[in-house]
């Protein structure tokens, strides 16, 4: 498997970022760390490997990204107002440093990307994905939060209401953002185990929502036996990379 490192100071965080790449070819692929997570995470723990045939085969082109989940959301020693504007500098970094690298380290040959994660990547994987459909046509999301509560309390301002989807999208009728919705892929899973509890409120919360605004999604509701954890998540995003219309490439 073809593996790259990447490093360059960000204009948008102020601050050098890093992440690595995986495989040749393939629709891009990225993957947002768990919570305050290391663009290294999916190696480590093994995301990588489970989902190494589908890299191989070029189905998808894995970019892993870091977090600044520990100066944003998880920040516990800044105001909630602080942290939600440097999760605005890491919206920048994704969509105007991360996206057009992406772009031409597949050479221009992809438009739209996924976005995945688990627990707090799944937050990131949906949220960028709705507020980005421009850049995002797929979102895997598994076991995660999509409100911001337990990380600020009940603290509201514009910068926290969109990054919040179970508080933007029941008031979102722009036809331009839902249509591309409508023709995208959203998948939201996550189990009914040990520590999947808001998750799985959240989830049901956002499936009721999508319904109202007539966006299809696709949320799967696994076993009381499923926890939150790494070993189920390994299962869960080669199962659903499965499910996407991705061609191998025959080049």
């Amino acid at each position: 498997m073809k593996i790259e490192y990447h490093k360059w100071f960000s204009p948008s965080l102020g601050q050098d970022m890093e992440l690595k790449v995986y495989g040749y070819y393939g629709k891009p692929l990225i993957a947002f760390p768990a919570q305050a997570g290391r663009f290294y995470d999916f190696e480590n723990f093994g995301m990588v490997g489970a989902i190494s045939s589908q890299i191989e085969s070029g189905r998808v082109k894995l970019f892993c990204v870091d977090s600044v989940d520990g100066q944003s959301w998880t920040n516990w020693n800044s105001h909630p107002a602080d942290r939600a504007w440097r999760h605005q500098d890491y919206d920048r970094y994704i969509t105007n440093e991360v996206a057009p690298f992406i772009r031409e380290n597949c050479n221009h040959s992809q438009e739209k990307f996924i976005a995945t994660g688990a627990s707090m990547g799944a937050y990131h994987a949906a949220n960028f994905f709705f507020r980005h459909p421009d850049i995002f046509d797929t979102t895997i999301a598994l076991s995660g939060v999509y409100r911001l509560n337990m990380f600020i309390g009940d603290y509201m301002d514009d910068n926290v209401y969109f990054n919040s989807p179970l508080d933007y999208l029941p008031n979102l009728d722009d036809r331009w953002y839902l249509e591309r919705y409508q023709k995208s892929n959203i998948i939201i899973s996550c189990g009914q185990g040990a520590w999947e509890d808001e998750m799985l409120a959240d989830s049901h919360a956002l499936k009721r929502i999508l319904e109202t605004k007539g966006v299809p999604a696709w949320f799967d509701f696994w076993g009381y036996d499923v926890n939150h954890d790494w070993p189920w998540w390994h299962k869960m995003l080669p199962y659903y990379l499965d499910h996407l219309e991705l061609p191998a490439f025959s080049g």
